[in-house]
């Protein structure tokens, strides 16, 4: 990773790291999940931690971020962070119970060599947070409105399956309350106005500085929610209470 990428890591200038961290705050529901796939691992390394947002506080964390922003924008308190990338964890092997990778995995400059860092330095578990490409492009502001947003390499470089053929495990669903407060891509599921704030849009990676076909895309979807076509395509959605929009957790146990 170069090394101007290792001051600022994916998020760009200090700006749009501080609105990014404002964006993006860890769900008590997404959180209990990652704490129990963690299991009785009583210490973890965090890659790509950003501002820590799901680190357990009952266990000892090391937090490993490529963004000297984000650290610098974690809470008084926060796990001890270590400015690097995945793909030269500067740890020791097996000096860790545990890794996880939370919606990071698809930042490496090389998934494989990130992933086999983190076994490397596991003595057991790890944990990560990532989606099934597939099921999440046919999400409704992805197929209706951005789907430009699925032309980058990023979209599949993390995808469960090719994450399982690297480090092995289980793959288990994990569904997004209508209510999700951390504000990634498939939060606003039925909150359709959301993604038209600007303010949510920094902590969405592929929204942030949309481009000009996603722009166009999100201007369609506000003429959609004054029109009422939004409601008539999916309305059925404002009943439901969680939703399947493709994020999985990979359960892996390494050696």
């Amino acid at each position: 990773m170069a090394d101007e990428q290792l001051r600022s890591g994916p998020y760009g200038s200090r700006e749009r790291v501080r609105a990014y961290a404002a964006a993006r705050q860890a769900d008590p529901r997404i959180a209990q999940r990652i704490w129990e796939a963690l299991g009785v691992a009583r210490s973890v390394l965090n890659v790509g931690a950003g501002t820590g947002s799901y680190e357990p506080r009952d266990r000892e964390v090391v937090a490993l971020e490529p963004s000297e922003g984000m650290i610098a924008l974690r809470p008084v308190g926060s796990a001890r962070a270590i400015h690097g990338s995945a793909e030269a964890i500067p740890l020791a092997g097996g000096s860790v119970d545990a890794a996880m990778a939370l919606l990071s995995a698809h930042h490496f400059s090389d998934v494989r060599l990130g992933l086999d860092e983190m076994r490397r330095v596991a003595r057991g578990r790890i944990v990560v947070l990532t989606w099934d490409p597939d099921v999440l492009a046919a999400f409704w502001p992805v197929a209706g409105y951005v789907p430009a947003i699925v032309d980058g390499p990023a979209w599949r470089a993390a995808s469960p399956e090719r994450v399982t053929a690297i480090i092995g495990g289980r793959v288990e669903i994990v569904p997004i309350p209508h209510d999700c407060r951390d504000g990634f891509l498939g939060a606003y599921w039925r909150r359709p106005e959301a993604y038209l704030d600007p303010r949510v849009r920094a902590g969405i990676s592929a929204l942030a500085d949309p481009v000009p076909a996603a722009a166009a895309g999100l201007e369609r979807l506000a003429a959609d929610l004054v029109d009422g076509t939004w409601r008539r395509r999916h309305g059925h959605l404002l009943g439901l209470t969680e939703l399947d929009l493709g994020y999985r957790l990979v359960v892996s146990d390494s050696g």
